[in-house]
């Protein structure tokens, strides 16, 4: 059987920029770190986060799901809404049977400490009864579904750091297994959270450089001291070429190829040669049926943790023998976790539609001998006919997107 191509149609962006594509990539161009001190986190052990504003997020999601959904939750909506319009597509003319949900989201919210209080005291009463309904990571999905009216298959991917890219695979199995003609995919996330934060903090994943929040986020830096916590949501419009093509739709980029592997090596630690990541990467091209010559940028998964950057340097260098053009948007955005896949997503399709690949913050050394062309300073301009984006989380889990011109 010959498969359809998978379209990209429209784009969705919640960061801590902005809300919206066009000003969070502008932001991303200019290559300003997002992270500063978090009110919300004052007196941890790490004050400091990249915050989705309040204002902007509030005013895109309007007061009537505000109080009964979580911030993860929201940001999904939000990007949801705005990839969906970017489509030029509208819930009361799409057959919604054919219209599927996949979002990635890393896990159960974290920011519910007071209702686990409440256990603790016994004042099961108090607890609020959407507690179950606003804080499961199958709902972001459940919601976004709600919201636009897509009555097809609804589902989480859940793969720690690695969901946001997983549900891209998964959307596109959906669209070659003829399940769907459209799928509404990509990931959201919240754990910058006082638990989230202290969590990670206790594990030594967090880069402690409170007195720099703006320095702190380091990729493949070797100042690198862990990552800094983010939050956010990437949603992409997935179609059947001929679906789009039907429609006289704009196509950003084809989603050529996915891929998905394990290390099997440690629950949190990757495997210090990249195995897992380099063949995640090699059964993604295959996927698109692409060489590793085909690739002109690849966006990096990029923590600034010391194991992590090593580890996919290595994959990188296995790969491809040298390295395509570098970027790493964490450096800017921080790491959302299950919604930093498909963040990054987005910026590699605008990175291959608008020819530029953005800057990396705060590198000014790499190791000696797992050296990359890493774009730093200003963005670079380059044509673009196929990129590759990495997402690597614990569990060893290993998720790769391809997308080329369409």
């Amino acid at each position: 059987m010959t498969r359809e191509p998978v379209a990209v149609t429209g784009l969705g962006l919640v960061t801590p920029a902005a809300v919206g594509v066009k000003p969070s990539w502008e932001h991303l161009l200019s290559g300003a770190p997002t992270a500063a001190p978090d009110a919300a986190l004052e007196g941890m052990p790490v004050d400091f986060s990249c915050r989705v504003p309040d204002d902007a997020l509030s005013a895109a999601l309007g007061r009537g799901l505000r109080w009964r959904i979580d911030r993860f939750i929201q940001m999904a909506v939000v990007a949801a809404r705005e990839a969906v319009a970017d489509a030029g597509l509208y819930a009361a003319e799409w057959d919604g049977t054919r219209v599927g949900v996949v979002v990635g989201v890393g896990g159960t919210a974290l920011d519910h400490t007071r209702e686990y209080v409440k256990v603790l005291d016994g004042r099961y009463g108090g607890l609020s009864p959407s507690l179950v309904a606003r804080s499961q990571p199958g709902m972001a999905a459940g919601e976004v579904s709600l919201d636009l009216g897509a009555k097809g298959p609804t589902m989480c991917t859940s793969t720690v750091c690695a969901s946001g890219t997983a549900a891209l695979g998964a959307a596109k199995l959906l669209l070659d297994a003829g399940a769907c003609d459209i799928v509404v995919a990509g990931g959201a996330d919240s754990p910058r959270c006082p638990m989230g934060s202290a969590s990670f903090w206790r594990m030594g994943a967090l880069s402690t450089r409170c007195e720099d929040p703006a320095g702190a986020s380091r990729p493949f830096d070797t100042g690198r001291d862990g990552f800094v916590l983010g939050e956010g949501a990437g949603i992409l419009v997935l179609e059947r070429a001929g679906h789009a093509r039907a429609r006289s739709a704009r196509v950003y980029a084809e989603l050529a190829g996915c891929g998905s592997t394990a290390d099997a090596h440690h629950c949190v630690a990757p495997h210090p040669e990249g195995d897992g990541a380099a063949r995640a990467i090699q059964v993604a091209l295959g996927d698109a049926g692409l060489a590793p010559g085909d690739v002109d940028h690849v966006n990096a998964h990029g923590t600034g943790t010391l194991l992590n950057d090593q580890a996919e340097a290595r994959a990188l260098l296995r790969v491809f023998g040298g390295s395509p053009p570098v970027t790493a948007n964490k450096s800017v955005f921080g790491h959302a976790i299950g919604g930093a896949g498909a963040i990054e997503a987005v910026c590699s399709v605008l990175s291959l539609h608008h020819g530029v690949v953005p800057p990396t913050a705060n590198l000014t050394a790499q190791e000696p001998g797992l050296e990359l062309d890493i774009v730093t300073g200003s963005p670079r301009p380059k044509a673009l006919n196929a990129v590759v984006t990495n997402s690597f989380g614990f569990g060893g889990h290993n998720s790769v997107a391809v997308f080329r011109r369409p």
